[in-house]
């Protein structure tokens, strides 16, 4: 287990509250932790879930059109 001391502002240990309350939680660095997992999960590794690959695999079938150059393609829209 690494510690460390941090400096966080107002809001911040205000999130860290309700995210210590919400799960029951012993200290803020639980709190943390949580937020940490939280975040991997939303925003680090969205390509991972599902839905992202049925996105990916529905734009795979989809016709695709050749153009030249970038001109072309703005006036195909």
């Amino acid at each position: 287990m690494v510690k460390s001391f941090v400096d966080i502002d107002e809001h911040t240990n205000w999130i860290l509250n309700i995210i210590k309350a919400k799960y029951n939680l012993k200290n803020k660095s639980e709190a943390v932790e949580i937020m940490a997992q939280k975040y991997e999960e939303e925003i680090l590794e969205p390509e991972l879930r599902p839905e992202y690959i049925k996105r990916l695999k529905k734009y795979e079938k989809e016709k695709t059109i050749k153009v030249k150059n970038i001109k072309e393609f703005f006036e195909l829209e």
